[in-house]
């Protein structure tokens, strides 16, 4: 991509302003006309949101996108709706244990509303509920457990216990947020595991096993390469020994799912916001803090110049940095991303949530020139999905951020009619990691508390 150094923070504080009204429309167009009865909504055909039967890991985000509408506006009939959809419909995936989602459905809404009554914008009045459902959601998903061979272990996917994914790195934002709050997971003979160290183990093990770093632990673990995630990695689930490297949503174990590796980006850079605020009496027993930084900070790294060097020039991400027609296009990372070519579809929805990751670490990093880059890499990438040209402006559309993906590989996707490849179709998770990075740097330029995943945890 082509980095605009010259692009201000407060430059995009109009499209935010519009890119809200719009959000609204949506919101409005999906709570007043989606029946849950139906499934969770996933994403769009012809412009009109669908449910995909797999497992209900998007609901959170449907809900959750009100509390966030009402967070940037003020509306309270955004948070008046979440609330009301959180208590009716949310309390199953408090409680399921077949899932590596709780950090997706379960931090979108009753995390944010703990964190909007703890910031006094809504009434304290539900703090108790919504700690207990997220202390639960915690510890349920701690359980889901496989351990390493040599030590460590990580929340298996649900795949079964023999599966790592990427996209985990996000969901086990739970466990930290349901030890802040004070929890622990309670095992056979009243045995106590501490939901901090068994986050840290899995956030240690994606590091190890998800990212490639240029270090020769495999034929294709190259240095042009730097940085590549694989989505699953795979491991004997008998004695817990690394097998390979897989793909369920990517083009193949040894390239890159672009959106794999865009919830790493923002999984570790979240996480190094976290361990700041961490005490090193909790630290020392688990390794001490420079063991964690260091293995946080390189996966951040890593994770985020490969998007850098390997999307198109204006941010924009193509579905697989390997994608089999992708050398099709040619010099593809010279131009702005093309969602209407004919051999491989571009993902919107992976920007969206890599765009936090950039954002993030550029922050983290401060006044450096690393950092500054990092955080200019944002803006730009931010900048072009808040265009005309990724938002779904027409009212027809429920639909927010177009031109996303959920699975290529199982030819998920609506392909438009005189289309070769999906287009103009949004999920239900590139609409929520929008609003969440445009309401993260919305509080950064109205210089407002900075917006983090354990913000509602004193």
């Amino acid at each position: 991509m082509k980095i605009d150094s010259a692009l201000k923070t407060a430059d995009l504080a109009s499209a935010l302003a519009r890119f809200w009204q719009l959000s609204g429309q949506k919101i409005d167009s999906i709570f007043g006309t989606y029946d849950p009865a139906k499934g969770s909504p996933v994403f769009t055909v012809a412009g009109k949101y669908t449910a995909r039967g797999w497992t209900e890991w998007t609901e959170g985000f449907n809900h959750g996108a009100g509390f966030l509408q009402f967070d940037a506006t003020g509306e309270h009939r955004f948070a008046e709706a979440a609330q009301k959809l959180t208590v009716e419909r949310m309390a199953s995936h408090v409680s399921h244990v077949g899932v590596h989602d709780h950090g997706f459905n379960n931090l979108s809404t009753y995390g944010n509303w703990l964190r909007l009554q703890r910031e006094g914008k809504l009434p304290a009045d539900q703090v108790e509920f919504c700690e207990l459902a997220l202390k639960i959601s915690g510890a349920v998903q701690a359980a889901r457990w496989s351990p390493i061979h040599g030590g460590g272990g990580y929340v298996y996917s649900f795949n079964g216990p023999h599966s790592l994914f990427v996209d985990t790195v996000r969901s086990i934002r739970i466990l930290m947020v349901a030890h802040r709050l004070g929890h622990r997971l309670m095992g056979e003979n009243d045995v106590a595991t501490s939901l901090l160290e068994r986050g840290l183990q899995h956030l240690e093990a994606t590091a190890r096993y998800s990212i490639y770093y240029g270090e020769g632990r495999d034929s294709y673990d190259v240095p042009a390469e730097r940085g590549r995630t694989t989505h699953e990695a795979i491991f004997n689930p008998n004695d817990g020994r690394f097998r390979c490297p897989n793909s369920q949503q990517g083009f193949s174990g040894f390239t890159t799912w672009t959106r794999g590796l865009a919830w790493a980006m923002v999984g570790f850079a979240e996480e190094l916001e976290l361990l700041k605020t961490v005490p090193d009496s909790e630290l020392t027993p688990l390794g001490g803090r420079d063991k964690w930084e260091a293995v946080l900070l390189k996966a951040a790294r890593a994770t985020c110049d490969w998007y850098i060097a390997n999307t198109a020039r204006d941010g924009i991400p193509y579905w697989d940095g390997g994608a089999p027609h992708l050398h099709r296009l040619g010099d593809w990372r010279t131009r702005d991303a093309e969602p209407f070519n004919d051999f491989e579809p571009v993902d919107s929805s992976a920007a969206a949530i890599g765009v936090q990751g950039l954002l993030r670490l550029g922050r983290h990093l401060g006044e450096t020139s690393e950092g500054r880059n990092y955080w200019q890499a944002g803006l730009t990438t931010l900048r072009t999905l808040l265009s005309d040209a990724y938002l779904a402006t027409s009212p027809d559309h429920q639909g927010l951020l177009v031109h996303a993906v959920y699975h290529r590989p199982n030819g998920w996707d609506h392909i438009p009619a005189g289309r070769k490849v999906p287009c103009g179709e949004a999920c239900m998770w590139g609409d929520y990691h929008l609003r969440e990075a445009a309401l993260y740097l919305q509080r950064v330029i109205e210089n407002k508390p900075y917006y983090t995943f354990f913000g509602g945890v004193r």
